[in-house]
């Protein structure tokens, strides 16, 4: 398997009531494929406005370990899901911190409700995009020149991907290695999960 010429930062926005899924789910695709390359493909940096420990869904505690301000620039940004998402919009430091980092990312990625603060951020605005299914009437409702796309796993625009609820995050991010790294290497850490995963055309 080849190894990859460098190793790529990758910003995992982390907020009170993300959903834990959503941001493990493609924390352990991006680490399993450095783990199953040989090489550290992705330097995973959780992200939140304050360093600390911060309450996911379920009361999970996350130690986030870099705040906004240590952040400033990723090559690939994640902005997971979650009842706490749909606040996010309220948060003028946070969107701006994600309207800094998706214009200088190579990517730009959101699991289910994350699409939400990508869309107030205008980083969706001209490309299709997708959400949980329970929540795609809400995000046309509240951007109508926003086409929102269902029944699809993710939506793969070439710079931004965004991913239908929870689980589908993880086809999202194997989808992004195998962009990335190839499809070898792709099948390879679906493996190594034990996650019965078929390639799919990005809608």
């Amino acid at each position: 398997m080849t190894t990859p010429a460098r190793t790529r930062t990758l910003a995992l926005l982390i907020f009170p009531e993300v959903e834990v899924l959503d941001f493990a789910g493609p924390f352990e695709v991006f680490s399993v494929a450095g783990e199953v390359a040989g090489a550290t493909l992705f330097d995973i940096r959780l992200v939140a406005p304050t360093p600390g420990i911060v309450h996911a869904t379920g009361g999970l505690p996350v130690q986030v370990t870099h705040s906004l301000a240590d952040v400033a620039s990723a090559d690939v940004l994640l902005v997971p899901g979650g009842a706490g998402a749909r606040r996010l919009p309220e948060e003028p430091v946070t969107m701006e911190w994600i309207r800094t980092v998706s214009a200088r990312a190579e990517l730009v990625l959101s699991v289910c409700t994350g699409a939400f603060a990508l869309a107030a951020a205008g980083v969706l605005d001209g490309v299709p995009c997708t959400t949980h299914w329970q929540f795609i009437e809400r995000l046309r409702a509240g951007r109508p020149g926003l086409e929102v796309r269902e029944r699809v796993r993710f939506v793969d625009t070439g710079r931004i991907v965004t991913a239908a609820g929870i689980s589908a995050g993880i086809d999202m991010a194997l989808h992004v290695v195998g962009r990335l790294h190839g499809p070898e290497l792709a099948h390879a850490t679906a493996r190594a999960m034990e996650y019965d995963w078929e390639p799919q055309t990005a809608a």
